[in-house]
């Protein structure tokens, strides 16, 4: 994502409104209500809703993966590292799909988890039917991250490392049997260290870890961007200073350690096949690459603004970002204006136009207009549904937009950030329809493995949603998990997204 983006976007997505005067969501609502902080500190909103100054720990965010004119060579040509590593055994078999929804309730017994009815899998010894776990990232009263699990369906987080040790970023295997993480991460205004990259098993066994990768081994600041199932290994962006650019990957348990999978490029994405994965560069677009020292295939159709592509499960499209007629606003405080993207679809493998799924928005308003473009889009698995979040600002006629939500506006009491829904047709990739206003104030949508659910981040809490899988309408009210201790963090965009445990 182009650096001038990701002040706007990451406020956009972290303006979440509670219309409380005196309690708080983020730093953003402390700042709206007390102003700016004393130097050298930041607001932080503690588990209770309050806010307090503490010295400041982390940096402004840097841009997204992918972004800036550090992402702008060339696409990696093959070289003789970039083939993926070996696949290995496969330990993250887990107890099969089976292919369908089945009806067995929870703690019913079974044999695979598509005789589990929605947001069950099987697993355990004897075999029971239980609710999947989500994982997530929050941060203490502290100010320390750590990377969380829990079941979508009851309260109550576990912490993937010990109290007191950063760790971030929680990823699934395949059959959703072991989950990596970020473990030790420093990240401030004057240091940065990657720290580890740890795997688990599932059940969690105290002091259990395997280390798979280091900064060094990782050559990287930070394990940006990675993604994991369905892929045969984890795959990362590589962070080195201010540039942000070159996938690596990894298989736990696989011989052949860390290689380097591409020379440039952000944003990996795997296929339903594991072994493909689509990643931008920035300037170019998109590619898809296999590893196995051949070149990255373009996807021209796609254009040179598009990023952020996600594949679902069942076929070979893409969602992605894009902003082909280079539309621009320029938000009160920045210097540099912000690309107003929208969402669309495309066929790897059919080719032809890209297919526009979310388009910006505006409305009349006084002395100016109520605008929004797009964020954080995710396939539902079965491809038939895509999820995203509309950012909404206010647009002046004379000077700097703001964000609605927040500052003083003709939207300031509307909401800033919007999840919606579309249905897509598996067959074409067409978006069906219109679109479906899921929630208002949420963030990171993310569908459940079979479809029924989607989470997401709502005042620094994980929530899930049921829905009709026809309509897109919300069934029943929504599973709320307390912060216990944890705000559930959202700066980091794609990086903060909720992730499901495979079924």
């Amino acid at each position: 994502m182009d650096k001038r983006i990701v002040g706007a976007l990451c406020c956009a997505l972290w303006v979440l409104s509670t219309g409380c005067g005196d309690e708080c969501v983020d730093q953003f609502d402390c700042r709206s209500d007390k102003g700016q902080p004393a130097e050298g500190q930041e607001w932080v909103c503690t588990g209770d809703n309050e806010c307090e100054q503490r010295p400041i720990q982390t940096p402004t965010p840097e841009p997204d993966a992918g972004g800036g004119d550090d992402d702008a060579g060339v696409p990696d040509a093959g070289a003789p590292d970039a083939g993926m590593p070996d696949a290995g055994t496969d330990d993250d078999a887990g107890t099969p799909d089976g292919g369908g929804q089945g009806t067995g309730a929870k703690g019913d017994a079974c044999t695979a988890s598509g005789d589990c009815g929605p947001g069950l899998r099987c697993e355990g010894a004897p075999l029971t039917c239980q609710a999947m776990h989500v994982a997530v990232t929050g941060r203490d009263d502290a100010g320390v991250s750590a990377a969380l699990v829990m079941r979508y369906d009851t309260p109550g987080m576990t912490s993937l490392s010990a109290a007191g040790t950063d760790s971030r970023y929680p990823r699934w295997g395949p059959g959703g049997t072991h989950v990596s993480f970020a473990q030790g991460a420093v990240d401030t205004a004057t240091e940065k260290s990657a720290g580890e990259l740890t795997v688990r098993e599932v059940p969690l066994v105290e002091g259990q870890g395997v280390v798979v990768a280091d900064g060094g081994t990782g050559n990287t600041e930070a394990f940006r961007s990675m993604e994991w199932e369905p892929g045969t290994a984890i795959a990362w962006v590589r962070q080195n200073g201010s540039q942000r650019s070159g996938i690596s990957a990894v298989t736990p348990g696989g011989a052949g350690g860390v290689v380097q999978a591409t020379t440039t490029g952000a944003f990996p994405d795997w296929s339903r096949d594991g072994t493909t994965f689509v990643f931008n560069v920035n300037g170019e677009g998109l590619f898809t690459s296999s590893g196995g020292g051949t070149a990255p295939t373009p996807l021209a159709n796609a254009g040179v603004t598009a990023e952020q592509a996600h594949y679902n499960r069942v076929n070979n499209q893409l969602l992605f970002l894009a902003n082909p007629n280079n539309e621009l606003v320029t938000f009160e405080g920045d210097t540099t204006p912000t690309p107003l993207v929208r969402l669309y679809n495309i066929d790897v493998t059919g080719g032809g136009a890209p297919q526009l799924v979310a388009d910006v928005s505006t409305e009349a308003s006084t002395d100016g207009t109520v605008d929004s473009f797009i964020a954080s889009p995710i396939w539902a698995p079965d491809g038939t549904w895509a999820a995203y979040v509309r950012a909404y600002y206010y647009r002046p006629t004379s000077g700097g937009a703001v964000l609605c939500g927040g500052a003083v506006s003709p939207c300031q009491d509307r909401s800033g950030n919007v999840i919606f829904l579309r249905a897509i047709n598996p067959q074409d990739g067409s978006a069906t329809g219109t679109e479906v206003r899921l929630v208002d104030d949420g963030t990171l949508p993310s569908f459940s493995p079979d479809g029924r659910f989607v989470a997401f981040i709502k005042a620094g809490q994980l929530h899930v949603q049921r829905i009709d899988p026809v309509t897109g309408a919300q069934e029943g009210a929504a599973i709320i998990h307390p912060k216990a201790g944890f705000t559930l963090q959202t700066g980091d965009s794609d990086d903060h997204r909720p992730r499901w445990q495979p079924r």
